[in-house]
C-alpha cells in the first residue's frame, strides 16, 4: 500500500506540474497561460491571428490580471498588461510601424491623438529601425504601473519607457478598438468563441 500511496503522490504532484505550465498553441506560436511582467503575474486572456486577405501575419496573446470578455474592461483595467506578437511571415518592419500609427489614429479622436504624436513618432522609429522581422520573431508590448509602455523587439528593451499612461492603451486600440486591425482577431484575444 506504501507504494501506491508514493505513486499517487508523484502522479499528483506531475499533474500539478503539468497545469502550472499550461499552454495554449495558435499557429503554432505556444502562450503560456500566465506570464510575469515585471513582478507582476498576468493571465492569457485570448489569442488569435491577424490575417490580412487570406494570409496568416502574426500570431497575437493579451494578457491581463484577470480575464475581461469587452474592450472596456480590458482598457480600464488595473495592473500590467502585455500584449506578444509573434510574426508567422517575414514583415517590413517600418511598414508594420506605420500601420500600428495608422490603427492608433484610426481608433482615437483626433485631439487625443495629437497628444500622443512624440510617442507615436518614437514607436515608428523603433519598428523603422529593425528594417523586418522574419516568421517566427516576437515582441512584446507591456504595460508597467508606475514605470510605462515598454516595448521589447526579440527579447531586447528597445530604448527607455513611454511615460504617458495613455499611450499603451492607445496600442491596444490597434486590436481592441472600434476600428480592429482584424475583427476575429479582437474577439479571440477578448477569449470569445469563433
Amino acid at each position: 500500500m506504501g507504494m501506491f500511496k508514493q505513486w499517487a503522490v508523484a502522479l499528483g504532484a506531475l499533474l500539478l506540474a503539468a497545469t502550472s505550465f499550461a499552454q495554449v498553441t495558435v499557429s503554432g506560436v505556444k502562450y503560456d497561460e500566465t506570464s510575469d511582467v515585471h513582478g507582476a503575474k498576468i493571465h492569457l486572456n485570448g489569442a488569435g491571428v491577424r490575417y490580412k486577405a487570406i494570409f496568416k501575419v502574426y500570431a497575437a496573446g493579451l494578457y491581463l490580471p484577470k480575464k475581461a470578455d469587452s474592450p472596456v474592461q480590458a482598457l480600464g483595467m488595473p495592473g500590467a498588461k502585455r500584449i506578444s506578437i509573434t510574426t508567422l511571415r517575414e514583415i517590413d518592419s517600418s511598414e508594420l510601424g506605420k500601420l500600428f500609427s495608422r490603427g492608433i489614429e484610426d481608433n482615437m479622436e483626433k485631439a487625443a491623438f495629437s497628444k500622443l504624436i512624440p510617442g507615436v513618432l518614437r514607436m515608428s522609429q523603433i519598428f523603422s529601425e529593425h528594417k523586418k522581422l522574419n516568421s517566427g520573431d516576437n515582441f512584446m508590448i507591456d504595460w508597467v504601473p508606475n514605470v510605462g509602455t515598454i516595448i521589447t523587439v526579440k527579447g531586447v528593451q528597445q530604448g527607455e519607457p513611454f511615460k504617458e499612461p495613455e499611450f499603451f492603451n492607445a496600442l491596444l486600440r490597434i486590436w481592441l478598438g472600434p476600428n480592429p486591425a482584424d475583427w476575429k482577431l479582437k474577439d479571440a484575444l477578448l477569449g470569445r468563441p469563433a
